[in-house]
């Protein structure tokens, strides 16, 4: 547990510093849940690199209880800065996978100087009615969402956050472990919170003198693949990496390729 400026957070390291790569600072997603779900990816990654994953403010084990102020996204990027600072980080890699994607965003826009490389992992830099247009014509996310909506919220979205179905009850007992925080989508409905992203997405990573990886599983039915391809297009000093075969959750379904093909990206010359 670290006080980072008016809160205290949940911060865990992996793996040891090495002198001759920066650290990776990640950015969970939801938001509502902590980090640990992203541990199945993470922890192969570090084997051979220093990972420091936290919980963001009102999720998980950090401050709890907190006003609907104190919750906006903008605190949620101050305190990976102070963070980084505390840590004596200095430079980054920086991973943001599904909402941290757009997080990882915005901290590129206020701070691209601590970041070396960014990945961004199965998420969008584009509104959710972008994403409707391509899932409403997708047959099987139809049937999937008939499977959810008839086990009466049982399956808690498990089916749609991964392709392969017999895995959906082993991700399904491990979401039912986490401990939900003071975040509401409700919240984000009625128009309550802040953008996470202040300013164009494609213009912030466009003009971002690191490297950028657009990684996204191949039938993720929350950001459909076409939303990645869609971004890799405006951003042609991107990279994307796809993995076949994988839903929204990719680094559950195969941790071990999802961490290789950050493994080597950052690792890259």
């Amino acid at each position: 547990m670290m006080a980072i400026g008016d809160v205290t957070l949940f911060v865990r390291q992996l793996g040891e510093t090495q002198p001759d790569r920066p650290s990776l600072l990640v950015l969970h997603g939801g938001p509502d849940v902590g980090h640990s779900y992203l541990l199945p990816g993470l922890q192969p990654l570090a084997e051979d690199r220093h990972v420091v994953a936290f919980d963001f403010r009102g999720c998980g084990r950090s401050s709890r209880g907190l006003p609907d102020e104190a919750l906006q996204p903008e605190h949620v990027i101050g305190d990976a800065h102070q963070l980084i600072a505390r840590l004596d980080l200095e430079q980054v890699d920086l991973l943001g996978f599904s909402t941290g994607g757009r997080a990882a965003l915005e901290f590129l826009r206020r701070f691209p100087h601590q970041v070396r490389r960014v990945v961004l992992a199965s998420t969008s830099a584009y509104p959710a009615s972008d994403a409707q247009e391509h899932l409403k014509e997708w047959e099987e996310f139809a049937r999937r969402q008939w499977m959810e909506e008839a086990a009466g919220g049982a399956l808690r979205g498990s089916t749609m956050a991964v392709w392969n179905l017999e895995m959906a009850p082993k991700y399904l007992a491990m979401i039912k472990n986490l401990d939900v925080g003071d975040w509401r989508y409700e919240r984000w409905l009625a128009g309550e919170m802040h953008p996470w992203v202040n300013g164009d997405p494609e213009k912030i990573l466009s003009t971002f003198e690191g490297r950028i990886l657009i990684l996204h599983g191949e039938m993720d039915m929350v950001f459909p693949l076409q939303l990645a391809k869609r971004l890799h297009g405006a951003v042609p000093a991107s990279e994307l990496a796809i993995i076949a075969d994988v839903g929204h959750m990719s680094h559950f379904e195969e941790p071990l390729r999802w961490a290789g093909r950050i493994r080597s990206f950052l690792d890259r010359c």
